[in-house]
């Protein structure tokens, strides 16, 4: 039996002198076990199985090494450059190692990273996985215990190695996340503009179609109460309406929001003075609303940009109501689709896939689990609606679908429906991407 070994100067490694006891022994009855009834197809004799469980916390980890099923070694390490030279040290020592821990967000980050740049496979468990695997496995709970039962259930299952997606999927995954939160973001100062405005100046809402945008937002920014307007000559109100749009505007579309203006100040019996200290507050929202709108867009542009050399960003396009920013945002938070075995397996993935209860005559009602991905789940719940949307002038069997679903359905709610037809999204969208084809609605029909 051979065994890499790391070659280093000065004493035997650790991990090493603990290791070479199994050098040339049978393997463990645990793994005979393991073979029977797991894996009938490994060979049985000299084979050494190293499994390191590593759990992942904050500020440090806790690594226990198993060998044929027998913890030889366990330690904390810390999670910086420092205590993954240790763990890069220990993995060198031994031939294929097999590495499993549990997704704890950002802090398994950098543990990912680390095995990615030096080409170790890994098994990366998400939290709900590794509860249900190891919640029979242990009575007490530690970060030792854990990291332990990590690696031993590993035995156990012989689970798969995590799929690696290619770099531009994770840039566009942390993009759209960014983008989510930008828009949290702007809704949150929306209303607090509005709270605010309610004091101020609340007919200026009015000004406009819809109180959003660039030009409203300045508009606001110039006139916070009506003494701003009224203050002013009608030539310097249509200046500075002019000025509050980076577009072409004119002559008699500034007349008439002038005049609109005025009527505005007139009706308003005004709450504040003009030196009030609600209008800093008034001003300072809407500030912000331009400074994250301006971000939010660079950061759509960063992931127009990242997404078109992709060939599924094309496919996604191709389907009616679905414009750059859903398709994005898609990929972003679904990733490398062609790593799903079915589309039956994305629908766990954003959590949308029935919880069933059956107990003697009781069934219970369907619903949906909700433990996946909540991002992608509001991204494609909102995607049915734009494409029911479109539908009117773009025909897609998806709209077909959800109308009829509302037409046959006895409830209001429309929440079912659009599950229903989430299903059915992913399930084309997985066939196009899988077979490299555009949307064609006519193709639908014939089925």
């Amino acid at each position: 039996m051979t065994l890499d070994v790391a070659t280093k100067t000065g004493k035997t490694p650790v991990l090493e002198r603990m290791l070479s006891k199994y050098v040339g022994r049978q393997t463990s009855s645990i793994e005979n076990d393991i073979t029977k009834t797991r894996n009938h197809s490994r060979q049985r004799g000299n084979i050494m199985r190293v499994v390191f469980g590593i759990d992942v916390s904050k500020v440090s980890s806790e690594v226990a090494i198993l060998v044929n099923g027998e913890k030889v070694h366990g330690y904390t390490m810390s999670n910086d450059a420092i205590g993954f030279s240790r763990l890069l040290g220990d993995l060198k020592t031994v031939h294929k190692p097999e590495i499993i821990f549990e997704a704890t967000g950002v802090y398994s980050r950098h543990l990912q990273t680390f095995l990615d740049e030096h080409g170790y496979a890994y098994t990366r468990l998400n939290p709900l996985e590794a509860k249900k695997q190891l919640d029979s496995l242990r009575v007490r709970k530690t970060d030792q215990i854990d990291a332990e039962k990590l690696a031993q259930s590993q035995f156990v299952l012989n689970r798969k190695t995590t799929y690696v997606q290619k770099e531009v999927y994770q840039n566009l995954r942390d993009l759209s996340r960014f983008y989510q939160n930008l828009t949290e973001d702007i809704v949150r100062a929306k209303n607090r503009l509005h709270k605010a405005l309610q004091v101020t100046f609340p007919e200026l809402e009015n000004i406009l179609s819809t109180p959003t945008g660039e030009q409203y937002w300045n508009l606001v920014i110039a006139f916070p109460c009506k003494d701003f307007v009224l203050d002013l000559s009608k030539d310097e109100l249509s200046e500075s309406i002019r000025q509050s749009t980076s577009k072409r505007i004119s002559d008699k579309r500034v007349a008439y929001l002038a005049e609109k203006l005025i009527a505005l100040a007139n009706q308003l019996y005004c709450a504040v003075k003009k030196n009030s200290p609600m209008l800093e507050e008034v001003r300072y929202y809407t500030k912000e609303l331009l400074r994250l709108s301006e971000q939010r867009q660079a950061v759509l542009d960063e992931m127009v940009e990242l997404a078109q050399p992709l060939p599924e960003y094309d496919i996604l396009l191709s389907i009616p109501g679905i414009a750059e920013t859903t398709a994005t945002s898609i990929i972003g938070e679904l990733g490398d689709i062609r790593r799903f075995q079915s589309a039956n397996q994305i629908n766990a993935f954003i959590g949308i896939d029935l919880r069933h209860y059956e107990s003697g005559n009781f069934l219970a009602k369907e619903h949906i689990t909700k433990r996946g991905n909540p991002y992608a789940r509001k991204i494609l719940f909102k995607c049915i609606h734009n494409i029911a949307s479109a539908s009117h002038t773009n025909p897609c069997h998806i709209a077909d679908f959800y109308e009829k679903r509302k037409r046959q359905s006895q409830t209001t709610s429309t929440k079912p429906h659009t599950i229903a037809s989430i299903h059915r999204l992913i399930r084309t969208m997985y066939y196009l991407i899988m077979h490299n084809k555009l949307y064609d609605y006519a193709s639908t029909q014939n089925r």
